[in-house]
């Protein structure tokens, strides 16, 4: 089962997201040093190696601001690497204003926002504002007598601040839609996971009944075939009823949620443990139950018998179901348990541990308890709430 499969419908959105919030980081980014690029153009005192130069400068501080956007970015934070970076940029940002003058003012926002990205956000603020009042101190020492002093200076100093908190707002978003993006994949996988969890465990719970009930009905018809032909065609034709509901019960599971009967597993526990010999004693005595509580109730009654089958040589079970106003329980208790089964555990991975998850996701509890005698008792206790139903008795 591949995981795109449970992206949903805006599956192909979620993927393309990441690599289009890069894109958009990118071009603004670009867009920024495309007009500090300008600024210098535009400056007609400069020579053609003082302007190849700024390209150099400004790719530079361009692929510092890149670092923040990649598998470095985390590293960078709070880091002697984020600091390294953040002194160069700095570098890269006040030395050229002493060539290129005013036409540089416009790239410091760069190092404002990496402040914010690799800081504390305490110290992060307080070096983006010193950068934009720095940006305007340069400013007002540039500033020519045609400019309006005022109208520079507090221009140079908010396009600083604002160029900042674009950078560190762009990166940041970029980062959250990458982390959300993983997240969302993360997700997926265990999606996928817990399905085939469900899968495996309820082909476990049904092919392992259906097979052990096969198995013990062979060998009764093997031993029938010669003795007693009508007996023995008889419990063929209840191997066949198996096989076809096990088919059933796979389909159903790969259907997804399927629903048990209690009435119907009760008969075939009954069936089932009289071909093996077992004397069958089955009391059901509830109200009309939730579909699910009654399908879990069901799987316990299925996996129960299933344990009785491999496990044990029983020569006598009590499958027993009685309900409360707030909760309904069943017990099934058979001998002839071994020695060596004496101490069960519900963390065996068997199907004694399925049963107990099943049991706790709708709030109930599952227990196990074998005596010296060779006794092995399985309780399942579900609350219900209060039933408004006339109880149902049922004696197989």
């Amino acid at each position: 089962m591949d995981a795109r499969l449970w992206e949903g419908s805006d599956g192909l959105g979620a993927r393309v997201a990441p690599k289009l919030a890069k894109t958009i980081v990118l071009t603004v980014f670009g867009g920024f040093c495309l007009l500090g690029f300008l600024h210098v153009l535009y400056d007609e005192r400069l020579t053609l190696s003082q302007t190849v130069l700024s390209v150099v400068l400004m790719l530079g501080l361009f692929l510092l601001q890149l670092l923040h956007l990649g598998r470095y970015g985390p590293r960078l934070r709070r880091s002697s690497l984020g600091y390294a970076v953040l002194g160069l940029q700095a570098c890269l940002v006040y030395l050229p204003m002493f060539i290129y003058g005013p036409s540089w003012i416009s790239l410091p926002g760069y190092l404002a926002g990496s402040a914010m990205l690799i800081l504390s956000p305490a110290w992060g603020w307080t070096v983006l504002v010193l950068v934009a009042a720095s940006i305007g101190v340069f400013q007002y020492i540039f500033a020519t007598p045609q400019e309006p002093l005022a109208v520079a200076v507090g221009y140079a100093t908010v396009s600083t601040l604002i160029t900042g908190l674009v950078i560190y707002g762009l990166t940041r978003l970029a980062s959250v839609v990458t982390a959300m993006h993983a997240a969302r994949t993360e997700m997926a996988k265990l999606a996928v996971a817990a399905e085939r969890l469900r899968f495996a465990r309820d082909l476990h719970d049904l092919l392992g009944y259906s097979l052990s009930a096969i198995s013990l009905k062979s060998e009764l018809t093997h031993r029938l075939v010669t003795k007693n032909p009508e007996r023995a065609e008889e419990e063929l034709s209840q191997i066949l009823q198996i096989s076809r509901q096990a088919l059933a019960d796979v389909r159903s599971v790969a259907s997804g949620y399927r629903e048990l009967s209690l009435d119907e597993e009760a008969t075939s526990a009954r069936s089932v443990l009289s071909a093996a010999d077992v004397e069958v004693h089955i009391e059901l005595d509830h109200q009309e139950l939730p579909a699910r509580v009654r399908t879990v109730l069901a799987t316990v009654l299925r996996e129960g018998v299933t344990n009785i089958l491999r496990h044990s040589k029983a020569e006598r079970c009590d499958i027993t179901l009685r309900q409360t106003p707030i909760e309904v329980t069943i017990e099934i208790v058979n001998d002839g348990v071994p020695p060596a089964r004496q101490e069960p555990t519900l963390d065996s991975g068997s199907g004694i541990h399925n049963l107990s998850n099943r049991v706790a996701f709708l709030d109930g509890k599952l227990t196990t308890v074998a005596d010296r005698d060779g006794n092995f008792r399985l309780r399942a206790t579900i609350p219900t709430g209060r039933p408004e139903a006339e109880p149902i008795a049922a004696k197989h």
